[in-house]
């Protein structure tokens, strides 16, 4: 029994290392994502689009569905713009606990046994689901999950938020290191649209 959790162990902490090479190792990054968000006791909802990231910390989701939504950082803050509103919403990165901002640790450094605890692995077909709690009770969410596949891609990514809520994202069509413009996580105000200061 000892034997086989040990190799269990030697087995998780391998794929560890790969996600952490794969990602730490990349400097720009192209994926398809959708994203499902389901609050406690109500219908979920579901959006989805294209995702480029770049380091250090710079963050673009394009939205497909709903059209024309866009949220980036730029390094320093997160914008959100929502067409049905005209409205572009700006705050502080460190003050954000917007949900898409965790996953600038993709293009930060990636270090599980540093950022989770309680890390744990289990077969599901040809990919592992990884089970961890963050280090920290300071971070809007209380478990997170990830499935891998074997050469250390992340094809999903599950939060579990203190308010009950569900947050789930699925990858697809991962590029690493494309050529993006800086450009692309710059964000201009539309024409027109209301600009609003998040905690005023």
């Amino acid at each position: 029994m000892a034997v086989s959790a040990l190799g269990a162990d030697a087995r998780l902490d391998g794929l560890l290392k790969n996600v952490e090479s794969r990602y730490n190792r990349a400097k720009t990054l192209q994926v398809l994502f959708k994203e499902e968000y389901t609050p406690p006791g109500k219908a979920s909802r579901t959006e989805s689009g294209l995702l480029l990231l770049r380091k250090p910390g710079r963050m673009r989701w394009d939205y497909a569905q709903p059209k024309g939504k866009l949220f980036v950082c730029d390094g320093k803050f997160l914008w959100l713009y929502t067409p049905a509103e005209n409205r572009a919403e700006r705050m502080k990165l460190e003050e954000s606990e917007d949900m898409r901002a965790p996953l600038a640790f993709l293009l930060g450094k990636l270090h599980f046994s540093k950022e989770f605890r309680g890390l744990a692995g289990r077969q599901e077909g040809a990919d592992t689901r990884i089970t961890a709690e963050p280090k920290t009770d300071s971070l809007p969410y209380s478990s997170v999950e990830f499935l891998v596949t074997g050469e250390g891609r992340i094809r999903e990514l599950k939060v579990a938020l203190f308010d009950k809520s569900i947050l789930h994202y699925s990858f697809d069509q991962e590029k690493v290191d494309p050529p993006l413009d800086g450009k692309l996580f710059q964000f201009q105000v539309p024409k027109g649209a209301e600009l609003v200061e998040a905690g005023q």
